[in-house]
């Protein structure tokens, strides 16, 4: 019986559609949702974002102006959850997103993740990267469902 989904987002579009998914699935199976969104340590580096080409116009640290980022695509999940009437729990952790998304899955007892892909060939994966690849080869036992673009 499914009675948690996690759903990691990064705001992409693919991203989106596959919290749509996640959400008609538990408005049907009357379970809640944790929405996870992941400040990747991958792209920080020591410098700061640049006045101009913030929306405050300030210089800000580029781990602060990561999470913030997390943090609206999460309550943007979070906000359909309400209007659906699902209930919903917002999680923002840092690290390698395939990393946290296993463990946070883990960690919360999770029976299903959601998640989107941008369908990229294997190779492609292989070259660029592919985060639901690198779940889909973890060894966890908790299902994934992928959405596709």
């Amino acid at each position: 019986m499914i009675s948690k989904i996690l759903v990691p987002t990064d705001g992409s579009d693919t991203a989106q559609k596959a919290a749509r998914y996640a959400i008609d699935l538990a408005a049907q199976l009357k379970c809640s949702i944790i929405v996870l969104s992941i400040v990747d340590k991958r792209t920080l580096i020591a410098q700061t974002i640049p006045a101009q080409e913030n929306a405050r116009h300030i210089t800000e640290p580029v781990e602060d102006y990561l999470r913030e980022a997390a943090e609206t695509y999460a309550r943007e999940v979070k906000k359909i959850c309400d209007q659906k009437g699902i209930r919903a729990e917002i999680l923002i952790t840092s690290g390698h997103p395939s990393e946290e998304i296993t463990q946070q899955a883990e960690s919360y007892n999770a029976d299903l993740i959601v998640m989107g892909s941008h369908g990229r060939s294997a190779l492609a994966a292989a070259i660029f990267g592919s985060i639901t690849y690198s779940i889909l080869h973890k060894e966890t036992k908790i299902p994934v469902l992928v959405v596709r673009r």
